[in-house]
């Protein structure tokens, strides 16, 4: 198991950097003063007054009453954007956002959004076993549990309990029978150790130890992950023959992201545990994990901050990308999406592009901490270093309904310390980011190439 991260506090106030900022004309109009951005960082134009057309009447209404919806708050959120120089409505470098598409009226009104980040790895796997879902929610349950008051919120984790193990009772040689030949020990051991642990969380409750509830809870999820991570067997598809000879991650890595924070009396350096999903995005996460192995991003500075999220990635020079010593170009990569139902990703195409307003994406825009890669505005295909992390959800960005899920490729998720990244300022160092675990996933790494 990965051993956790934490941050570091200290006493005395840290320096703020005085590294001069570059400057360039922006595309658009941004409320951002150059103290909280660098120059060449572009930022997303709030554009909200066109529509698509639809192959029905009843879609036309329901986009109807949804823009006006949106217009009233887009409305809302410039006016006071514009009178007190707030982020408003602008994103993420070096992009725009064109129009936002508008999400299904049945988006809008379905069940609550899976916003941990460890979940929404989990259910991205590229499985089907009902038999291991049914351990995995109830005990992703005890998290809805705990927010009762006291110790009567242990009378749902002890039913969330007894649900996990007679689940995993029962369906335990389905769950095996999932296993992948080449990993089927590991994913047994990883059982045993699930159902020591699901009696020892009983016997937490017992106890009425409700402090203890929350790690342990953690530890099963992470065995239950583990398992769903051992019924995947090899790499699900292939990719487009235009990008497999480019860094491709085939499954997943784990990254550790450590930041030296500057001016904060109260923290000195904050370590993000990071974990990139190559089985929904292989093209992007393998370039970003090429980079990684580069230290491109080794002493680099925190670029944007602004209470909505927190990027990085634009190096010095005119350039706004990697450029590959190899052909003295940037290196850029497609927009590539993920969507359920779907065996391998779009690309080149927004989903808006290709008219999919109901589709879902595999990994949202849904949690604190979600990664994506910047683009230009009205090119897909023109990522190449520039990330960023949500920070919030917003009034134009609720999960499952807002205007960055299938525009921008998400890649991964903080899954540890994610909270800290609001404590994140412009100008902070990224020290660096160390591959954990799963380098061995990545294919075609051109860090090794000389030149």
């Amino acid at each position: 198991m990965a051993a956790s991260v934490s941050c570091h506090y200290f006493s005395s106030p840290l320096t703020t950097s005085s590294k001069p900022i570059k400057h360039k004309p922006s595309l658009s109009y941004t409320p951002f003063t150059p103290s909280q951005n660098k120059g060449p960082i572009r930022h997303f134009a709030p554009l909200c007054s066109s529509q698509r057309s639809r192959s029905s009447e009843i879609q036309e209404k329901e986009a109807d009453w949804f823009l006006s919806l949106k217009k009233c708050a887009v409305s809302v959120a410039l006016s006071v954007s514009l009178l007190s120089g707030v982020p408003g409505l602008e994103l993420l470098s070096p992009a725009h956002a064109s129009t936002p598409a508008l999400p299904d009226v049945s988006v809008l009104i379905s069940g609550p959004p899976i916003k941990d980040p460890g979940a929404l790895l989990r259910y991205a796997l590229p499985i089907d076993n009902k038999a291991i879902r049914e351990v995995q929610k109830p005990l992703e349950d005890i998290t809805e549990s705990l927010k009762v008051a006291g110790v009567k919120a242990l009378d749902s984790v002890e039913r969330n309990t007894r649900q996990a193990s007679r689940a995993l009772k029962q369906g335990k040689t389905l769950i095996v029978s999932g296993l992948a030949k080449s990993k089927a020990d590991h994913g047994v051991e990883l059982l045993n150790k699930l159902e020591v642990g699901l009696d020892e969380l009983q016997k937490i409750v017992e106890d009425k130890n409700r402090d203890a509830v929350v790690s342990k809870q953690k530890e099963l999820l992470n065995y239950v992950g583990g398992v769903e991570e051992d019924m995947v067997d090899g790499f699900p598809y292939e990719v487009p023959e235009e990008y497999q000879n480019m860094p491709l991650l085939k499954g997943r890595a784990t990254v550790d992201m450590k930041v030296k924070v500057k001016d904060n009396p109260n923290v000195e350096e904050c370590v993000f545990r990071i974990v990139l999903d190559g089985y929904n995005a292989p093209v992007t996460a393998g370039n970003f994990i090429d980079l990684v192995e580069r230290h491109f991003y080794d002493g680099m500075e925190i670029q944007r901050a602004d209470g909505f999220v927190v990027q990085t990635g634009d190096p010095e020079g005119p350039a706004e990308g990697f450029i590959d010593p190899s052909t003295e170009k940037i290196r850029t990569v497609p927009l590539e999406i993920m969507v359920d139902g779907e065996k391998v990703p779009f690309y080149g195409e927004t989903l808006e592009d290709l008219g999919l307003y109901k589709a879902q994406t595999r990994l949202p825009f849904n949690a604190f901490g979600t990664m994506a890669m910047a683009r230009e505005e009205f090119e897909n295909n023109s990522a190449s270093s520039q990330v960023f992390w949500l920070l919030k959800e917003s009034e134009l960005t609720p999960s499952n309904a807002n205007i960055l899920d299938g525009r921008y490729a998400v890649f991964g998720y903080v899954t540890e310390n994610e909270d800290f990244l609001a404590d994140l300022k412009v100008g902070d160092v990224i020290d660096s980011i160390q591959v954990v675990s799963g380098l061995d996933n990545l294919v075609n790494p051109s860090y090794k190439i000389a030149g």
